[in-house]
């Protein structure tokens, strides 16, 4: 019980720091904290990525497994004259789930709340009503009388904006919301590993942490790959679940509470097909939940890692998750604990000549 505990305060820690593409120092910090004293060294790119190093066999292939530690957000643009904030999406949005949002604006002297607005209902056309809110119609109230008063409380353009959402458990006890989801998830799981891995042997040398920017287009992963130049890799996201009104079965494969994810495609990468079957049979040698899942719509940071030299054995595990790239996500921790299981096993038997198998496919 107190190892679910402290797994559920890691990921709250993770959830409600902020770091929005470009801006993850607050969140790097966190995981910086959480890997150093597990990791016989940090490693640092340029960009801003971090990984441990943990050297299980020293002359073992090199793992990476790592999530990403940015978030969906936007950025400052354009204060207009009367003080309401413009802004530029940073990742994926739908204007519908941003209208009436709170959120916090990073500046130079201090955090502000803000709350997204747009017109009102009662002065909308019915031809109005029925369509979506386009996202240029948006903008940020901070209250403020006019442009030169948000100036004075340190706003300027380029500062993040961050949705403001606490993470709170759910009825059951195991279910919980919060924001930033995807990807502290899978932050949490890579400092997880690391630390089930203390006292057990694994055949190779482990690099567990996160990349930035993934949601402007896997940038840090293009990075922090060519930094580690590892054998093989697993990028730990999340994927959508598929347990909610209106989603049929095929919409989305995975539901809450069944496990984690193994990716058998998204828009950035196709799975080695021996690294796919690896995880599978190993799941199910070990007794571990895994679902699969498809994603025509996204990527991972998978499909940077890929890429690296001649190439690198990848795949994505995630986490079913609601509402991503909204304000609020849930998640349900029996998945988180089982993704943890399933990364570790894939870990420990992760030997020079399954890795060496598996990149001749």
């Amino acid at each position: 019980m107190e190892v679910a505990l402290s797994r559920v305060e890691r990921i709250r820690e993770l959830t409600e720091a902020n770091g929005v593409p470009g801006s993850e120092s607050a969140v790097r910090r966190l995981m910086e904290s959480y890997l150093e004293p597990l990791s016989s060294r940090l490693i640092r790119d340029r960009m801003g990525s971090v990984v441990g190093e943990k050297i299980g066999q020293e002359n073992g292939p090199k793992v990476l497994v790592a999530g990403h530690l940015d978030e969906i957000g936007m950025m400052v643009t354009y204060i207009t004259d009367e003080g309401f904030l413009k802004f530029q999406t940073l990742g994926g949005w739908w204007s519908q789930v941003m209208l009436s949002q709170r959120v916090t604006i990073e500046t130079r002297k201090g955090s502000l709340l803000g709350v997204v607005g747009s017109k009102p209902p009662h002065i909308l056309s019915a031809d109005e009503r029925k369509k979506a809110v386009e996202m240029k119609e948006l903008f940020i109230d901070i209250g403020v009388k006019d442009k030169e008063e948000a100036i004075e409380y340190g706003v300027r353009p380029g500062d993040a904006i961050i949705p403001w959402s606490p993470f709170t458990p759910l009825a059951n006890g195991k279910f919980f919301c919060g924001k930033a989801l995807d990807n502290r998830l899978g932050c949490a799981t890579a400092v997880e590993v690391m630390a089930s891995l203390q006292s057990v042997h694994h055949p190779n040398v482990l690099y567990a942490g996160a990349s930035v920017q993934e949601e402007v287009g896997l940038r840090g992963a293009q990075t922090l790959v060519q930094t580690i130049r590892p054998d093989v890799a697993i990028a730990l996201d999340v994927g959508i679940a598929g347990d909610t009104p209106g989603l049929t079965k095929t919409d989305a494969l995975s539901r809450c509470g069944e496990g984690p994810i193994l990716l058998i495609y998204d828009a950035s990468m196709v799975p080695n097909p021996l690294f796919r079957d690896f995880v599978l049979d190993t799941a199910e040698a070990t007794g571990v939940k895994c679902q699969v899942e498809y994603v025509s719509g996204g990527g991972t940071d998978g499909g940077r890692f890929q890429l690296y030299g001649e190439g690198v054995p990848t795949v994505a595990i995630g986490l079913p998750t609601r509402y991503i790239h909204s304000h609020t996500s849930i998640y349900h921790q029996d998945d988180f604990d089982e993704g943890v299981a399933l990364v570790t096993e894939l870990v420990k038997h992760l030997d020079n000549n399954t890795v060496e198998t598996i990149s001749r496919h």
